[in-house]
C-alpha cells in the first residue's frame, strides 16, 4: 500500500468537510472549518492543517467544540465589535470578523474585534492576508493552551500565542508574517509527533526542563520563547489582547486543542484593520511598491512568499498526505469514530 495519498485541493475540503458534518458539526461550520485547514495545508503549514481533523471531530463528537455554534456579533460602536463563538470553530466567528472588518474599517479608519470562547484559529497568517486582499492592513492575535513559561520561571502558563500582519503591495500577492511567540509553532511539533520525527534542538525542554528533541516529550514540557525574556514579553502582551481584553481564558485556564479532554478551552482572539487611505492617503501603494523593489534588488524576499510558492504547487499536483491520515479522515467522513 503507498504511504502517501495524492488529493485535489476541492477533494481534499470536501473529505474534511464530511468528516467535521459526521461528527456533528453544522454543514456551514464543517465548510469554513475544512477550508481553513485545507488551506494551511497548501501552504505548507500542516500543523495547521489536515492532522487537525481527526481531533476537531472527536472534540465535536463529546461537545468540547459546539460544532453548530453560530457566532454572534455584538455591539454597534463605529469601529469596535465583539463576537461570541459560543464555544464553537474558530473559523467561522474568523469568517464573520473578516466581513465584519472589511465593511467597518474603510469608514472609520481603524477597526477592531475581539473573539471571545473561541478555539484553535489556525493559520494566522491567512486571515490577515484576506484582509490585505481587500486593500487593507490588518494585524491578528490569538492566545492558545498553555505551553510557555513566564520569563524566569519553569511551568507553562502562556501559549505559543501567534500574532500576523499583512499589507497588500501593488502588482503582488500581499506581505504576510506569520509567527508563533514560541522559537517554533506547536504545530510543528505536532506534525513531528504525528510522522515519527525527532524536532530540533532547542525548540523545547522536557517536563523536567531538560532539552529534548523528542516531539512527545516537547508536548509534555515547555517550549522555548524566540529571543528569551523579550518573546516571553510579546507572549505576556497577547495574553492580555486576548484574554482580559477580548474576554477569554488565560492559556492556563484553556483546555488542550490537541485531545477531547475537559471543557472547551474558550480562547481569545483580536484583528484589527487599518484602511491606508485614511493614513497615507493615495501614497501607501507607491511606498509598499518601493519596500518590495528593494528586497528583491537586495536578493532578498519578503517573508511568506515560500508560502505562496507552495501554495501554488499544491494548486496544480494537489496535497499528499499520509495515507493513514487519509484512512482516517475518510472513515470519519463514512461515520466511523476512528479518531
Amino acid at each position: 500500500m503507498a504511504d502517501t495519498v495524492r488529493l485535489s485541493l476541492d477533494d481534499a475540503e470536501r473529505l474534511a468537510a464530511r468528516a467535521l458534518q459526521a461528527s456533528g458539526s453544522s454543514p456551514d461550520n464543517a465548510r469554513s472549518t475544512a477550508r481553513a485547514l485545507v488551506a494551511a495545508e497548501a501552504d505548507g503549514q500542516g500543523g495547521h492543517g489536515l492532522t487537525r481533523v481527526p481531533s476537531y471531530a472527536a472534540q465535536a463528537r463529546v461537545g468540547k467544540v459546539d460544532g453548530r455554534a453560530v457566532p454572534r456579533l455584538i455591539g454597534d460602536a463605529p469601529a469596535a465589535r465583539r463576537i461570541d463563538a459560543g464555544a464553537g470553530f474558530a473559523y467561522p466567528a474568523i469568517d464573520l470578523a473578516i466581513d465584519t472588518l472589511a465593511e467597518l474599517a474603510p469608514k472609520a479608519g481603524t477597526a477592531a474585534i475581539a473573539v471571545f470562547a473561541s478555539h484553535h484559529f489556525g493559520q494566522a497568517g491567512r486571515h490577515v492576508e484576506r484582509l490585505a486582499e481587500l486593500g487593507l492592513v490588518a494585524f491578528a492575535f490569538s492566545n492558545t493552551p498553555r505551553a510557555m513559561a513566564f520569563h524566569g520561571a519553569a511551568r507553562a502558563r502562556m501559549g505559543t500565542n501567534p500574532l500576523a500582519f499583512a499589507a497588500p503591495i501593488p502588482g503582488r500577492a500581499p506581505l504576510v508574517i506569520d509567527m508563533a511567540l514560541s522559537v517554533v509553532a506547536r504545530g510543528r511539533i505536532v506534525s513531528a509527533k504525528a510522522r515519527g520525527e525527532p524536532i530540533e534542538p532547542g525548540w523545547a525542554v522536557d517536563a523536567d526542563g531538560e532539552p529534548t528533541t523528542d516531539a512527545a516529550a516537547a508536548l509534555a514540557g515547555t517550549l522555548l520563547p524566540i529571543g528569551g525574556a523579550k518573546g516571553s514579553a510579546l507572549a505576556l502582551m497577547v495574553e492580555v489582547l486576548c484574554a482580559a481584553l477580548a474576554g477569554a481564558n488565560y492559556g492556563w485556564e484553556a483546555s488542550a486543542f490537541l485531545d477531547a479532554e475537559g471543557g472547551p478551552p474558550r480562547m481569545g482572539q483580536l484583528l484589527i484593520a487599518l484602511d491606508p487611505g485614511h493614513f497615507a492617503g493615495d501614497g501607501f501603494a507607491p511606498r509598499m511598491a518601493t519596500l518590495a523593489a528593494a528586497v528583491a534588488e537586495d536578493g532578498a524576499r519578503l517573508p511568506g512568499d515560500r508560502r505562496l510558492a507552495l501554495r501554488a504547487k499544491a494548486g496544480a499536483e494537489g496535497l499528499s498526505i499520509p495515507a493513514a491520515l487519509h484512512d482516517q479522515i475518510a472513515g470519519l467522513a463514512a461515520g466511523r469514530e476512528t479518531a
